[in-house]
This record gives structure tokens, C-alpha cells and sequence, in this order.
């Protein structure tokens, strides 16, 4: 018997309003809401315990990194209903953002097996990253988040963007150190929305993509967004792109860490990965 539970998140944006909505959608499946950060993740570890073979994820990509977290290794399948300030990860899976389309991608039990990335132990699906993009998410208050969506993390970067960047040391599956600063770590292609960063990810592969920035001020942040709108990022001469299992990431001082958009502790980080250790319920 398939049971489905869903954790959803009344603080991501736009949830709390479809709540109802999502209650005479789903009918007599159990909805849990939280009740603030790192409850999904609790809340979704229980649910394993009680024996559900479905957790659905309803709210943005924080959601679906906690509910990852709280999935683990088992085998439980992770579905997705996207609603939230981003949904990066639901496009990387063509979920639609649609709430009847993708609450039947749920009903349709397709399951697709992916690969489960990790920074440091903590879990992540799409991307995660150590020095200016984790130092938008830390300061980015949420007020000004759910006010203005994506855009507060571009306010956000440029106000970063003017500091002195840190010197970030990549050491990658032993061989070889590429020096950096900042570090973009990729599972899928998408980063920060409908935009192709990691053009050759493969969630399939059992490796990760990596991103290393050579440049950081104002104008530097300006080239690398035009080079990640128009998918020509990976091509500069400062950016550094390849594939790894391993890699560990060090810093000349404190820098934090994002995964999935959410803070997950700071540099030193050691990154790996499992060859399709999530599944995921997607499109037929």
C-alpha cells in the first residue's frame, strides 16, 4: 500500500494561503506543517518510522533539502509540490509548478533514481556552494525574502560583491588543487532558477560538477551573471569547470556553506556522493 505524507512549510511563500487548496486536493492524505527551520527534517524522520513509502515535500527548495535530510538512506520515494520563493530543484525534475499537474507526477508513482550529494554529511540535491553565494543566503534577511523573491538575493550579492572575497583551496579526489574565490558545487544543471550553470551535470553519473571563480568584486559579479543568463559561464578564462567524486574545499578564513539555498555550517567542507541513493517520483 502506498502511503503518502506531505511536509509542508506555512512559512515558504505562498504556502500558507494554498493550504486549503492543498487539503481538498489530496483529501484523506495526512499533511503535517511545520512549525519553523529543521522541523521538516524532524518531522519527515518520523514519518519514515510510522512507515510511510511516500514523503512529499510542499514548499521551495529549503523544504525539499530538509525533507531529503530527514529521508536519509532509506528507501522511501520523495515526491514534490513546488511552491516557495525558488523551485529550482522541481524544474531540474520537469515537475510542473502547476499544484493539480504536480500532485498527479505524485499519483503517477514514476520513480526516478538519483544521485544524493553531501557536504560535510549534510545532504543536498541540486547545489551547493562556499564563499559569495553562502554569504548572500546568510545575510539575506527573510523579511525583505519573501517581499521580493529572487531579486533580495541580488541586492544581497552586490552589497557582498564589494568585500574582500576569501582565498578558497580545492583539493579534488586527491589529484590535483585548484585555488579560488568562491565554490560552486553542482548535482543538477540548474542554479538559481531556470538558468543551465553545470551544463554537463548528469544526477546519474555519481560525480559532482564543480564551478571554481577565480575573480570577485562588482564587476566580476556582473560578468559571471550575463555569463549564467546566457549560458556562457563555464567558458571564461577565471572560471574553472570539471567533475569530481571527492573534493574538500579550505579557507584562509571563516566562509559559510549553502546547500539547496539553506546555511549548512562553514569551510572546511568535505563534499561526496551516492550513486543513486534518492528516489524521486517525477513525470511519466
Amino acid at each position: 500500500m502506498n502511503r503518502i505524507c506531505i511536509i509542508a512549510n506555512p512559512a515558504a511563500r505562498g504556502v500558507k494561503a494554498r493550504l486549503k487548496s492543498l487539503e481538498r486536493l489530496t483529501r484523506n492524505v495526512v499533511i503535517k506543517t511545520t512549525k519553523g527551520p529543521g522541523d521538516a527534517e524532524a518531522q519527515t524522520e518520523r514519518a519514515v518510522e510510522q512507515g510511510y513509502s511516500t514523503i512529499v515535500a510542499a514548499g521551495g527548495d529549503g523544504t525539499v533539502n530538509e525533507v531529503v535530510n530527514g529521508i536519509g538512506s532509506s528507501p522511501v520515494a520523495l515526491g514534490i509540490l513546488p511552491m516557495g520563493t525558488v523551485n529550482v530543484f522541481a524544474m531540474e525534475m520537469g515537475i510542473p509548478l502547476n499544484l493539480v499537474a504536480a500532485w498527479k507526477v505524485i499519483r503517477g508513482k514514476k520513480v526516478r533514481a538519483i544521485d544524493l550529494a553531501s557536504a560535510n554529511g549534510h545532504l543536498f540535491v541540486q547545489m551547493a556552494g562556499v564563499g559569495v553565494d553562502a554569504q548572500v543566503v546568510q545575510r539575506n534577511n527573510r523579511h525583505v525574502k519573501m517581499m521580493l523573491g529572487p531579486l533580495s538575493y541580488l541586492l544581497t550579492a552586490t552589497q557582498v560583491a564589494a568585500e574582500k572575497p576569501p582565498k578558497l583551496r580545492v583539493f579534488c579526489d586527491g589529484r590535483h588543487t585548484v585555488e579560488g574565490s568562491f565554490v560552486l558545487v553542482g548535482n543538477g544543471r540548474f542554479y538559481g532558477g531556470p538558468f543551465s550553470l553545470f551544463n554537463e551535470a548528469d544526477m546519474q553519473d555519481g560525480l559532482l560538477d564543480i564551478c571554481v571563480f577565480k575573480s570577485m568584486n562588482y564587476l566580476a559579479l556582473m560578468r559571471y551573471l550575463r555569463g549564467l543568463v546566457f549560458g556562457s559561464l563555464t567558458k571564461f578564462t577565471d572560471v574553472d569547470y570539471f567533475k569530481a567524486s571527492n573534493l574538500i574545499v579550505k579557507s584562509d578564513r571563516h566562509v559559510p556553506l549553502e546547500a539547496d539555498g539553506e546555511l549548512a555550517g562553514h569551510a572546511p567542507v568535505e563534499f561526496s556522493v551516492r550513486h543513486k541513493k534518492l528516489r524521486v517520483l517525477v513525470p511519466g
